[in-house]
């Protein structure tokens, strides 16, 4: 596992485990710990400029499978209760990164920014959205990644104490969006988003895109000026156009994608985490069915998740301005059709948007033979 920053990296915001993913996690035996670090979030609620809730979804409507999840956990409390489970026997490589691939017939020749190189039997690209490894063995960002016509920034700040275990968010006209949910340990997650054309930013410059995200949200009322605020300061500051990924075929001679590097369907689609975690459950079990033949488990493993895939990175009705209205006019018809979503038909059609979780049945693969880890 290469991984560029130095050490696990904390923060992040929810992410949800879902539908199938569950059984994956539960066959891993990592469920206690999951539940163990889940955060209390009792729904979303959307309210208006003075805080008033103007509807709600409960996060046991659709049996915990809405939009909050029964299960919802910090990106970084997931990385390190997987990192628990798996170092023993993996290969961890921090503070380093992969520079080129050199395809061979039996394997990968890969080499290292901080130096020296290695052959593998294969490469997997779990390396999100902006992935190396797709770029690498595959081309250009521009060739796979799809502007959606918005940007989000997520960051931490201090519990505002009045949350109630209840995600908040905050509709302007114009398309900004303003968040607020709760964490475990007295913090919460900042998230302001806004719809735009693509905006050409330097990544590494975190004062640049604070720059772009205080111009793009200072119309806004509700608690948007005291979370600006706060955002300076915040150590875990993240910002990225909401985007989705397609790659026709995931793999490339022996190295192959899995996660939001090979399918992506946005935070606006969600299942990013349950894709993540099923896909890499059938690419190990394919990869343990056939361990002679690479290209032959990576074609079993795409013919298995592609259905899956498709319907899961599927955009809910009125995608990016469902999410973003521009109007006030369009904002309360949005929020008029999330209360109504407790109701028939709506409910019946949002439930169908949230089975996606569930759209695969999951094979059960033979036993891989252990292999000794490599320690960097």
């Amino acid at each position: 596992m290469v991984e560029v920053a130095p050490t696990l990296r904390p923060g992040g915001h929810a992410v949800d485990v879902r539908g199938v993913a569950k059984s994956v996690v539960e066959q891993m035996g990592i469920m206690p710990a999951v539940r163990r670090d889940r955060v209390d979030e009792r729904g979303l609620a959307f309210v208006d400029g003075r805080g008033r809730r103007v509807a709600e979804m409960p996060a046991e409507l659709f049996g915990g499978e809405g939009m909050v999840a029964e299960i919802e956990i910090m990106r970084g409390d997931l990385a390190r209760i997987l990192y628990d489970a798996t170092q023993p026997f993996t290969g961890y490589r921090f503070g380093d990164r992969i520079t080129a691939l050199v395809q061979r017939p039996d394997g990968v020749d890969v080499t290292f920014a901080s130096g020296g190189s290695r052959r593998f039997d294969v490469v997997v690209g779990a390396d999100g959205v902006h992935s190396g490894v797709r770029a690498l063995a595959f081309g250009p960002e521009a060739d796979y990644v799809r502007h959606l016509g918005a940007y989000t920034a997520y960051f931490t700040v201090a519990d505002p104490g009045d949350l109630d275990s209840w995600f908040l968010m905050h509709n302007h006209p114009g398309g900004l969006v303003a968040g607020l949910r709760p964490e475990r340990g007295g913090t919460a997650k900042a998230s302001l988003s806004f719809t735009s054309p693509p905006v050409d930013y330097d990544r590494r410059d975190i004062a640049q895109q604070q720059q772009i995200v205080a111009n793009a949200l200072r119309p806004m009322g509700w608690r948007a000026p005291q979370l600006l605020a706060a955002m300076a300061g915040a150590p875990d500051f993240y910002f990225d156009a909401i985007c989705q990924v397609h790659v026709d075929r995931w793999w490339r001679g022996r190295t192959v994608l899995v996660g939001d590097a090979g399918y992506c369907g946005s935070p606006l689609a969600g299942l990013g985490t349950s894709l993540s975690i099923v896909g890499a459950y059938v690419l190990a079990g394919e990869l343990a069915a056939q361990p002679g033949d690479p290209e032959a488990a990576f074609a079993a493993y795409q013919a298995e998740m592609r259905d899956y895939v498709a319907k899961a990175v599927q955009l809910p009705p009125g995608g990016v301005k469902g999410f973003a209205p521009a109007s006030a006019f369009m904002i309360r018809l949005r929020n008029h059709s999330m209360r109504m979503m407790n109701r028939w038909p709506l409910k019946q059609m949002a439930a169908r948007q949230f089975g996606k979780s569930d759209g695969i049945v999951l094979k059960n693969y033979p036993a891989a033979a252990p292999v000794a880890a490599e320690r960097a």
